[in-house]
Order: structure tokens, then C-alpha cells, then sequence
């Protein structure tokens, strides 16, 4: 793959750090955001990528952060929708304010930055947009309304951009990882070694990416191997 201009958001940590990383070491240029200022300056240092403090669940923010790829880079080849959060709650104790705010981030800030990015995509008839879902949205589970909800939501849309999109020549994937070793919703000590690291995502992203651009991942799902095995 030829060098290419990403936007990469939640990329202050986890799966958006190590994708960040794995691009830059590639070779591509990279701005990313984060709300962490100290987590966003620490991986600016460490890849060379642009960070930029932005919340996708803000429209000014995304204005603010396709205006930055632009000037910055001069546009944009590849967008990853990695920004998310998670709330697990029983229907009768669910907090619907905070669905509403998992929804502004996981699924209406995804949309509001890709209606953003997708106008530069077209102009230049090519581009990849890649949409971080989960297992958790392709099977319901205790206490998953809102976050399931919103990642069958991210699948369900990411369908929509692909027959919008496939003929213009931009790709969209969709990516739904099983359970990751990173700090997910305050959550540390889930370190097995045999589960999937934030890596292994990227890796995958990645290689998705280098495909032809005849071939076309419309959905991927990445489970660890053996994550019972025990060492």
C-alpha cells in the first residue's frame, strides 16, 4: 500500500494507539484524536503522528478535526472509526442518559465525522472508512442494551455506507473484535495472555487494508484462537 493520509480516533490508547503505531510504522502519515491530553502527547512522541484533543461526540470537535487532516495532510485516505466507551446496565436500573451518551459517541459521533470525511472521499474517488463494532453486535447479552445497541447499530450503518459507497470506490469495513486486553471501562488485571491484544486488531486492520483494491472485507470477526488455554 502506497502512503496514505489516516484519521484515526480514540487513538490516545488501546486498539487507536496500536493502529497509530502500526501506520506510522508503515510509513503513512497519521493524525489521531484522544481526550487524554497527557495519553495523547505520549503517543504523538512516541509514533511522530499528529494527536489532537477531540471528542467525536461534539460536532465543533470533528469540524475542528477534518479541518486539522487538511491542513496537516491534505486531506484524508483512510478513516478509522475506533472511538467508543461502554455501559452495561439491566433494562428497570437503565440509566437513559447514559445510553444517550454512550450513542453520541459510539454511533451519531461516527457518523457526524464520516458525513464529514466521506465529501473528501468522494471528490477523490478512493478511500477506506473502517468501523470498530464488537462481538457484543452480533449477539445480545445481560445487561448489554446499550452498548450491544450500539454496536449492532455500527454494523447496520456500516451496510448502509457500502452499497452508498462500493461503487465511488471507497471501501468500508467493518471490524468486530471479541474481547481485547486493554483498560476498557475502567477495567484493569484482565491481562490473559492467550486472549487478543490491542495489536492483533490493528495487525488485522492493517492487512485488511493491503488487500487489492478490487477485494473488499465487508465484515470481519477476530476471536483469540485458545483463550482457555492456560499457560
Amino acid at each position: 500500500m502506497q502512503t496514505q493520509r489516516f484519521l484515526i480516533t480514540g487513538g490516545s490508547q488501546g486498539i487507536g494507539a496500536a493502529i497509530v503505531a502500526q501506520a506510522r510504522e508503515a510509513g503513512h502519515q497519521v493524525v489521531f484524536t484522544g481526550r487524554n491530553e497527557a495519553e495523547i502527547a505520549a503517543v504523538a512522541k512516541a509514533t511522530g503522528a499528529h494527536g489532537i484533543k477531540a471528542d467525536v461526540s461534539i460536532d465543533t470537535d470533528n469540524a475542528r478535526t477534518v479541518e486539522t487532516c487538511v491542513s496537516v495532510m491534505g486531506g484524508v485516505d483512510v478513516l478509522i472509526n475506533n472511538a467508543g466507551t461502554g455501559y452495561n446496565a439491566e433494562i428497570g436500573d437503565l440509566d437513559i442518559n447514559k445510553m444517550r451518551q454512550l450513542f453520541g459517541i459510539n454511533v451519531f459521533g461516527m457518523v457526524d465525522l464520516t458525513n464529514r470525511v466521506a465529501p473528501l472521499m468522494k471528490a477523490q474517488g478512493s478511500g477506506d472508512i473502517v468501523n470498530l463494532a464488537s462481538t457484543s453486535g452480533t449477539k445480545g447479552a445481560k445487561g448489554g442494551t446499550a452498548y450491544s445497541g450500539s454496536k449492532w447499530a455500527v454494523r447496520g450503518i456500516s451496510q448502509c455506507w457500502q452499497a452508498e459507497l462500493r461503487p465511488l470506490g471507497i471501501r468500508v469495513v467493518c471490524i468486530c473484535p471479541s474481547e481485547v486486553q486493554t483498560n476498557w471501562m475502567g477495567k484493569t488485571g484482565r491481562n490473559n495472555p492467550n486472549k487478543l491484544y490491542a495489536a492483533d486488531i490493528a495487525a488485522t486492520i492493517m492487512a485488511g487494508l493491503n488487500m487489492p483494491r478490487r477485494v473488499l472485507w465487508t465484515e470481519l470477526t477476530v476471536f483469540a484462537n485458545n483463550p482457555w488455554k492456560e499457560d
